[in-house]
């Protein structure tokens, strides 16, 4: 567990950026097309937490990217070389741009400030998409990583941050995965090695300490 002064030191508003994953309604949402993820994201409460790290983040001036995954109706450059992703095209629901599947679940809320980033290919937020150009155009020095899945994206998004030069803190109670037992494990086995981890409450309290002054 870090102590209070070595996060705080990392979740400096001035240059943390708080990063939520997958967090739309055809992935998380009642209308999932991964029912046992959407359902596991509710009742561990890692969606309600979420949004909590979204306002305080808000209230805080630390700035929040939503990064959806999406396709086009017609497919056309979506990868189709694993199985997760042949899997996905039989999929009841599609991620299709512009429909309800890709909008950011409740009870997490955009605002006007948020960065929205959608990617058409592969399975990381970061890697080929516009979020690290805008983490360093921010001054980024520590990405704050939540949402799902603790299976791929999750892990994905904090090898990716920490490979660019960022510092990432996850708050082990704001992600999930399938099935419920495998997150701990991989946080544990895997991410607590790369990242600093913490919990929604002991990130919330550093980020409502004394604000400093926001970005230029």
């Amino acid at each position: 567990m870090p102590s209070y002064e070595q996060l705080s030191e990392l979740l400096d508003p001035a240059t943390t950026v708080l990063l939520t994953v997958e967090c739309q309604q055809g992935v998380v949402g009642p209308d999932s097309a991964l029912p046992e993820l959407a359902r596991e994201a509710r009742s561990s409460g890692a969606l309600t937490q979420v949004a909590r790290l979204v306002a305080a983040a808000r209230a805080s001036g630390v700035q929040v990217i939503h990064a959806i995954a999406e396709r086009r109706p017609d497919g056309r450059g979506a990868n189709r070389n694993a199985r997760l992703f042949r899997a996905a095209e039989r999929l009841p629901v599609q991620q299709l741009s512009g429909s309800t599947a890709v909008r950011v679940a409740p009870p997490i809320e955009v605002a006007d400030e948020d960065f929205v980033v959608r990617r058409l290919h592969g399975l990381s937020p970061i890697q080929g998409t516009d979020v690290d150009a805008l983490l360093r155009n921010l001054g980024c020095r520590t990405l704050i990583v939540t949402g799902v899945s603790a299976n791929v994206a999750i892990p994905n998004a904090v090898f990716d941050a920490v490979n660019r030069g960022y510092a990432v803190v996850v708050p082990r109670d704001a992600i999930a995965g399938v099935p419920s037992e495998y997150t701990p494990a991989m946080i544990r086995n895997t991410l607590a090695l790369v990242a600093t981890v913490a919990t929604t409450d002991e990130v919330l309290t550093c980020l409502k300490r004394p604000r400093r002054p926001g970005r230029g």
